[in-house]
């Protein structure tokens, strides 16, 4: 499903954006999986939304990418995504949630425990430096 995506000229509205769109598990690990793949890579769904430390139903994982999460990430122009197959790619903001999410896996050891012990990003960028 293609989406627009808005502007918001509000002066902190894109930070707001921003942040809101990475306050949800789902929506992180999509764009940290999109930061794995190149630029014009695609990745299938719900797979790209799955974190390995957290085992959540497929159907309902689905409904809730459809009806929430993607639109989410989408009317931010953080991705665009296909309904049929469901697939994700990078939009023209992906920068903007790429880099928030890069510098947190770059700094985790400088994050306090409560946080890093917390976010599921964080546990599969160190699972995957112990591999």
């Amino acid at each position: 499903m293609s989406s627009t995506y808005s502007t918001n000229d509000s002066g902190t509205g894109t930070w707001d954006q921003l942040y809101e769109s990475l306050a949800s598990q789902p929506r992180r690990m999509i764009i940290f999986s999109l930061m794995k793949e190149p630029a014009d890579g695609r990745l299938p769904l719900p797979d790209a939304a799955r974190s390995a430390s957290r085992e959540l139903d497929t159907d309902d994982l689905t409904v809730r990418l459809r009806h929430h999460h993607l639109p989410k990430l989408a009317d931010a122009g953080y991705i665009r995504w296909e309904s049929d197959p469901l697939t994700v790619r990078r939009g023209p903001h992906f920068a903007e949630p790429a880099l928030v999410v890069g510098k947190m896996t770059k700094s985790e050891t400088r994050l306090p425990r409560r946080l890093r012990d917390e976010c599921t990003v964080i546990g599969e960028v160190s699972e995957s430096d112990s591999n």
